[in-house]
């Protein structure tokens, strides 16, 4: 049995827990797919860079309320997908090159699992450890109607890598993975339909925003809420949903996107006596120890808020963790911020209204549309807004959402704030705010709960 001092599951964010403080140590790295992970491959950063065009493409088409003719000529798709994945490619391929380069690292390409504590089955190949890092990320889920149809469908994994945008892409889903990418094939000219459960979309989202960003939605796409997909017929290339209300929906392409599964399943962990919760997520600590003994967890495969920053800051915790068992770090209880790259942009920080509302604590509301400070005069723009909720009394913030143009750039402020204990006075009176920026939206919503 080979034994190593350390052994990684999962390329990903787990694979930057290794850096050159292990070099005394004998690692492993164990990575079946690409090297960097969800985020690199199939997630944040190709969709961004595909947004970032898709952006673009609107402002063309909208240029005419602000005076300017412009006519959009067209996405070149294919030219698009090459130079996204001409650039993220290499950068995979190349973190596995230099892994596998570095005298002190065995990488496995293979699939690993459990055969006991700290035991595993690494592609046939019997492997110990005395420290392990699970970091196995998730997986899309699929739906039975979906998978059991045996016709072809798309998901996050793979539909930015097809030939050509379809002429009509129906979107099982309406969270933020959906959103993105309608966003993104609307803009390269698809016809998008959006079928989601739910009575809004981007449900988790503050109430304003899911019900102003649903609203936005139904006016550029066909939107089927409250619905489901019984079931899938028809032919590759055409397509027929059938709802639970017996409507359907043609479609040339399926995109599932209904949300993703944590990869624990798959690794055999009840031999290693390592718990998991019902949705099949690895229970941690906070110091991210996993319930059995020398094995940690971190990312998608534990945690309850699936983010690259939230997997970056895990595996910063356990790296120190493993150099440094008797001084441990934990995660912390910082607010965690997220952003959805659709269009309008939407960012959020803690609570939500109807969090606040259905725990009983008290809040005072401040909210400011872009369309009331200056800078949102010069964008024209009449739908964005950034929403406060503060403490009152103390103007502690409790929560932070933004929708419109610039976002997840103008959530930070109130980030830091909240992290940094600031309260709505301090941080209205004591910096200087740039005039006339849009950040003045900000400003503006502080000053409201006061």
């Amino acid at each position: 049995m080979r034994h190593h001092d350390l052994l990684v599951i999962g390329a990903g964010s787990g694979n930057t827990v290794v850096d050159d403080s292990f070099a005394d140590l004998d690692v492993a790295i164990v990575e079946e797919g690409r090297f960097g992970g969800t985020c690199l491959n199939v997630g944040c950063i190709p969709t961004k860079m595909l947004v970032r065009a898709a952006d673009l493409a609107d402002d063309v088409a909208g240029s005419g309320r602000l005076d300017v003719d412009a006519d959009l000529r067209g996405v070149r798709w294919r030219d698009l997908r090459d130079r996204v994945f001409g650039r993220l490619d290499p950068v995979a391929r190349d973190g596995r090159a230099g892994r596998e380069d570095t005298p002190w690292i065995t990488v496995y390409d293979t699939h690993a699992r459990f055969t006991g504590p700290r035991t595993l089955d690494v592609g046939g190949a019997a492997v110990s450890a005395d420290r392990i890092v699970v970091a196995a990320g998730s997986r899309p889920l699929v739906p039975p109607p979906v998978a059991d149809s045996g016709l072809p469908y798309e998901t996050s994994e793979t539909v930015m890598r097809i030939d050509e945008p379809p002429r009509r892409l129906a979107v099982l889903g309406g969270g933020y993975i959906a959103a993105e990418l309608a966003h993104v094939f609307a803009a390269a000219g698809s016809a998008i339909t959006m079928i989601d459960m739910a009575d809004a979309l981007l449900a988790g989202q503050d109430v304003l925003i899911s019900r102003e960003f649903t609203e936005l939605a139904s006016k550029e796409w066909d939107v089927r809420l409250g619905r489901e997909v019984t079931s899938v017929s028809g032919t590759p290339g055409a397509l027929v949903l059938t709802l639970d209300d017996d409507t359907t929906v043609e479609a040339d392409m399926l995109l599932v996107a209904v949300g993703r599964v944590p990869n624990g399943d798959g690794l055999d962990l009840d031999t290693a006596g390592i718990d998991v919760h019902d949705d099949g997520r690895i229970v941690v600590d906070e110091h991210q120890r996993t319930t059995a003994e020398g094995v940690w967890a971190l990312g998608d495969v534990c945690t309850a808020v699936p983010l690259k920053h939230v997997a970056n800051r895990e595996a910063d915790v356990v790296r120190h963790n493993l150099r440094h068992p008797d001084d441990p770090r934990s995660t912390g209880d910082a607010p965690v911020p997220s952003a959805i790259f659709t269009s309008p942009q939407i960012a959020s920080v803690g609570a939500t209204e109807q969090e606040l509302t259905d725990a009983g604590t008290p809040f005072r509301l401040g909210l400011t549309r872009f369309s009331d400070v200056a800078y949102g005069w010069a964008m024209e723009d009449t739908t964005g807004f950034a929403k406060v909720l503060a403490e009152p009394g103390t103007g502690r913030l409790l929560g932070a959402h933004v929708l419109g143009p610039q976002a997840s750039t103008l959530i930070q402020p109130l980030v830091l704030a909240m992290t940094l204990d600031l309260d709505a006075r301090t941080l209205v009176e004591r910096p200087y705010w740039i005039h006339p920026a849009l950040t003045e939206v900000v400003q503006q919503a502080l000053e409201a709960v006061l």
